[in-house]
């Protein structure tokens, strides 16, 4: 099974609501994590500082491990999954314009936190529940029709 994303990422997020989320914390060392606009399957690491928002380019090898996308010269890092990633990055002097300090967590996990103090929900494994809790949250049967290809039965 795949390895869960971290709650600091939010999918396909414009560079304009990055920044707007960063710049709404207005910490330095805010960050979060996107899916890049302009390299189909790359994600950013978006890093706030002094009212800046600095981003990274995060690639995944063929083998699943992540690397940030460094300039000519110097040695690229790898790492078995996005916490070790931001785990190292959490440390001061390792090449971003500030270390990572303070997570911006994405609405939905905030919902389903809120959701689960609210409602007392079965003792179950996280994961689990978080799984639960972002399928309830799609309406499938009312999307509009163009979104979804219908798959007809084989004919024998």
């Amino acid at each position: 099974m795949a390895a869960a994303l971290p709650v600091c990422y939010h999918g396909a997020i414009s560079r304009k609501e990055c920044e707007d989320l960063l710049g709404h914390k207005n910490k330095d060392g805010a960050y979060l994590i996107r899916d890049s606009e302009t390299i189909q399957g790359a994600m950013c690491l978006c890093v706030y500082k002094k009212k800046v928002v600095y981003t990274y380019r995060l690639l995944q090898t063929h083998t699943g491990q992540y690397t940030l996308l460094t300039s000519g010269g110097l040695e690229e890092t790898f790492f078995k999954n996005l916490d070790d990633l931001i785990r190292h990055y959490k440390r001061k002097n390792q090449g971003l314009a500030m270390h990572l300090r303070h997570s911006v967590k994405r609405k939905t996990a905030l919902l389903i936190q809120h959701r689960q103090q609210t409602e007392n929900p079965p003792v179950e494994e996280p994961q689990r529940r978080l799984q639960l809790s972002c399928e309830e949250e799609h309406d499938y049967e009312n999307a509009p029709s163009s979104d979804y290809v219908e798959v007809l039965p084989e004919q024998l």
